[in-house]
């Protein structure tokens, strides 16, 4: 809240006293409604700019102090970028267990709230407006969440726009299945584990549940699983199956050629849930409206016993490593799923025939035009160009009538072609889906003409046999009338 001496007013008007407090009562009133600034970012934006415009206007106006306004903005920056995430947790203990990754969220900026997930005071979603940016998921074997938090509420969330990352077990419990359902992700039952007989840790009790996963598992994306580490992965808990209709759902990391899923102290009666590499331990989803979730089947996968474990393959002559990968996968995947790894904007969209600068009512067909397009990505916090060869354009009616590549061009993309012999509506439009990047659009829609008629060409070289006709004919007719008029038949004799 932004009382009246925290806004400085100059005044350049000889007005009294009483006109200044009303106009810096306005003032105030503009920038946040009864001393109060709305930091969500698009109020503040728009109520800044009011107060700007207003008290830019007229002779011997008052004006926001530059200072002042450098500062508002500032602090909408730092309220955008700051994500607000809510941890739910098994148990308290949990954040001594996983201190590691809860240390590397709150070293990228984020405001790490924890809660046990059966408290009854747990809120998402309040008034139509989300409480947190990010969710988070550590209790894997939680049957009812607390407060008004249920699947369907978190299913709002991601529909919203939010982030998820869930972590599961052997003991998974109903609520995160249902969840999983909901995301193309179908978990196997509980106290079902992954089992692998020819890839597990020489530190596993006997079961062989204690499995090492080698990076020919991950997926190959890097703005995704980051630089794969040099490590193998170790991994304890539920495997998953992903649903083959889902086409947005992403394999991070597989089970190998001889893993499966089932109860690892049971004898095997029926075919297993998962098997070989169609068993997921991670796995991800990239929703239509760029939410981003991840699953993973094990929640020691996060913990510090496991980014600090030595690893080995129980197999004679296998390579002793001193601690695993898991450390830098986490981080990898928590920049991912929590947008600061893969998001892409578009900046500013121009077009306009070749040798003009501003584009006109309406082009005409056959004109030379040139298309620039502004992409950027974030990296470490801050807009940077994109560098990418395989930006399309298209050029759409109801179907593409030309489609190109674009190319770099200083901090933008750009091309030039020349516009299809056919008139109507079109629009130029950018439609970049990558693996790992946020889904890029852009539509911009133009009008086409066809040639006034001033602008045809007065003679067309593919008329002049019809030219050629006509001026015959014509000469023809003058030479028969010459003849017919002129030539008199010989009189016949008496």
């Amino acid at each position: 809240s932004f009382g009246t001496r925290n806004l400085k007013i100059n005044s350049k008007s000889n007005g009294n006293n009483n006109k200044k407090r009303g106009e810096r009562r306005e003032g105030l009133r503009l920038l946040g409604g009864g001393g109060t600034l709305d930091v969500s970012g698009s109020g503040l934006c728009a109520g800044l700019e009011m107060a700007v415009s207003r008290n830019q206007s007229g002779m011997g106006a008052h004006r926001v102090s530059g200072t002042w306004v450098l500062l508002l903005f500032s602090f909408l920056s730092v309220a955008q970028g700051a994500g607000r995430m809510l941890v739910l947790l098994e148990n308290t203990n949990m954040k001594e267990t996983h201190s590691m990754f809860f240390s590397s969220l709150t070293d990228l900026g984020f405001n790490l709230t924890f809660k046990i997930s059966d408290d009854p005071g747990l809120s998402l979603i309040k008034y139509g407006e989300f409480l947190y940016d990010h969710l988070i998921i550590f209790s894997p074997s939680v049957e009812d969440f607390g407060g008004n938090i249920n699947v369907d509420t978190i299913s709002t969330f991601i529909d919203g726009g939010g982030n998820v990352l869930v972590a599961a077990s052997s003991d998974i419990g109903d609520p995160l299945r249902e969840l999983g359902s909901e995301c193309g992700i179908e978990f196997d039952e509980e106290k079902t584990s992954v089992i692998d007989h020819h890839n597990y840790d020489i530190s596993d009790p006997g079961q062989h549940t204690l499995i090492i996963a080698d990076n020919e598992q991950l997926l190959k994306a890097p703005t995704v699983v980051g630089k794969q580490p040099k490590n193998p992965l170790l991994f304890l808990g539920v495997g998953m199956v992903a649903d083959p209709d889902n086409p947005l759902v992403l394999d991070i990391l597989t089970g190998s050629s001889s893993s499966y899923s089932f109860f690892p102290d049971k004898p095997i009666t029926q075919y297993p849930h998962g098997v070989g590499k169609n068993t997921l331990l991670i796995a991800g989803l990239q929703a239509r409206n760029n939410a981003r979730v991840v699953f993973s089947g094990s929640i020691d996968f996060f913990s510090d016993a496991f980014f600090n474990s030595p690893v080995q393959k129980a197999t004679p002559g296998a390579e002793r490593f001193s601690k695993t990968g898991n450390y830098e996968l986490a981080v990898a995947l928590s920049r991912w799923v929590f947008k600061e790894e893969g998001v892409l904007r578009v900046g500013k969209v121009s077009h306009n025939p070749v040798g003009e600068t501003k584009p006109p009512n309406a082009y005409t067909i056959t004109d030379l035009v040139e298309y620039n397009i502004v992409v950027e990505r974030l990296t470490n916090g801050k807009w940077v160009p994109f560098d990418g060869d395989d930006i399309q354009l298209e050029f759409v009616r109801i179907d593409p009538f030309v489609r190109t590549y674009l190319k770099k061009k200083g901090g933008k993309y750009s091309v030039q072609f020349k516009l299809p012999d056919v008139y109507g509506v079109f629009q130029f439009k950018v439609d970049y889906n990558r693996l790992g990047f946020t889904h890029l659009y852009s539509s911009t829609q133009v009008s086409v003409r066809p040639l006034q008629h001033t602008q045809y060409e007065r003679f067309i070289p593919s008329a002049y046999p019809y030219y050629a006709s006509t001026f015959s004919m014509m000469v023809g007719l003058f030479l028969f009338s010459v003849v017919f008029l002129h030539m008199k038949e010989k009189e016949k004799a008496e």
